[in-house]
């Protein structure tokens, strides 16, 4: 630069200069820092100062950049940019270029995720033989979710369209915060101890990593793997991933697609009987075109007659046919109607609530663990109690 010393230089010249020796000198940058003054564009580019206790630099994001951030920034999210300086020559500023950002501590959250599933994968929650098969034909689907959320309603809308004879449990749970992994695996289990469905949907719609992180805690896992129930794991979008999704008998890219995956049992039966009613629809017409054919072929009086003939034969065996196909079919509907009443008088009596209407009652501790025996209930133990109609607390005195 020396050479530069009592040179005349212009401003667009100097500028210039300090342009590319700031564009070529400094690249790949990884900067941290808060957002401030975030001002996003209608054409999709982002601009905002990023900064610190002591410091602040002027940034941008192009909209060829912004569709990689899982995330919408807002003031005072601490993030972390990659990028390059950029020199902004008509007001002579510079300001820090972004090809990516991810919030503050994702690293560390991923590291800590990558650990744990290496874990859960050494002790073979992960093997493709511990998986479950998933009923082609369920009664019940439990779905263990925010009751609240899009995810459920996208469940309930989708197993309504294409398996309206589909019964859906809804097992309200947390899907977010402290407190979410816990009543989630509380529902799991819960489900399990009554045998309250054929399959389990365990999930929510997207969010950010923190946002999914309670299905990735391990007693989520843990009681994932628990399950005599086959458990579909449905968390976030396509995008998205979690630990229950390796657990899990099943993994759906989103909500909607387990509603699918379970219901598609009942909607190829639906497209079966569709297709068979247009074959025999389709084999109908061309006989009806064939026999048109032949009666052409033959002349009117003596043709006329011999069709009446075939006709009146045609018609005693179609009168017949009708009458056996009415009674095979009334004798199907009966039959059909005494095994489903005799399948629904077996539920009954194997279901727990029928257990409970005939006076006994379901006794948990305050931890929601079954008392099965007197031990388990010293004096001042604290107890639930489910009866058929609702429940109560009891404290044991004697």
């Amino acid at each position: 630069m020396a050479e530069l010393l009592n040179t005349e230089l212009t401003v667009s010249e100097l500028t210039s200069l300090i342009k590319k020796t700031l564009e070529e000198g400094f690249y790949g940058l990884k900067v941290s820092g808060e957002i401030s003054n975030f001002r996003p564009t209608s054409t999709g580019h982002w601009f905002f100062t990023l900064k610190d206790s002591n410091s602040a630099i002027s940034a941008v994001m192009f909209k060829g950049s912004t569709w990689k951030v899982d995330f919408t920034p807002k003031e005072g999210d601490q993030v972390v940019v990659t990028g390059s300086l950029d020199v902004y020559a008509a007001r002579g500023t510079y300001q820090i270029k972004c090809d990516t950002m991810e919030k503050a501590g994702l690293g560390e959250l991923l590291i800590l995720l990558q650990m744990r599933k290496r874990l859960y994968e050494s002790k073979g929650y992960f093997a493709p033989q511990l998986k479950q098969p998933i009923p082609r034909y369920p009664k019940r689907v439990g779905v263990v979710t925010s009751a609240g959320g899009a995810a459920l309603q996208d469940i309930l809308n989708i197993t309504a369209r294409r398996a309206p004879m589909l019964d859906i449990l809804v097992l309200p749970a947390v899907v977010q915060g402290t407190t979410a992994a816990q009543t989630i695996s509380n529902r799991i289990r819960q489900a399990n101890e009554l045998l309250l469905c054929d399959i389990l949907i365990v999930g929510r719609g997207g969010g950010s990593l923190e946002d999914l992180l309670p299905f990735s805690e391990e007693c989520v896992l843990e009681a994932i793997h628990d399950s005599h129930i086959p458990v579909i794991s449905a968390v976030g979008h396509e995008i998205d991933w979690a630990l229950s999704d390796f657990v899990a008998d099943l993994r759906a890219p989103t909500p909607s697609a387990a509603a699918e995956l379970v219901s598609q049992g009942y909607l190829d039966l639906h497209q079966q009987a569709k297709a068979l009613k247009q074959q025999v629809a389709r084999s109908m017409q061309t006989k009806l075109l064939i026999a048109q054919q032949r009666l052409k072929s033959h002349d009117r009086v003596i043709g006329g007659k011999r069709m009446e003939a075939i006709i009146g034969g045609k018609e005693y065996l179609l009168a017949n046919a009708t009458q056996n196909l009415a009674t095979s079919m009334k004798h199907l509907l009966v039959l059909s109607a005494s095994r489903l009443h005799t399948a629904h008088r077996e539920l009954q009596a194997l279901s727990p609530l029928a257990i409970l209407a005939r006076g006994y009652c379901v006794v948990q501790d305050s931890e929601e663990r079954l008392v099965r025996s007197a031990k388990q209930a010293p004096i001042g133990t604290k107890l639930s109690l489910r009866f058929t109609d609702g429940s109560r607390k009891a404290v044991v005195e004697e």
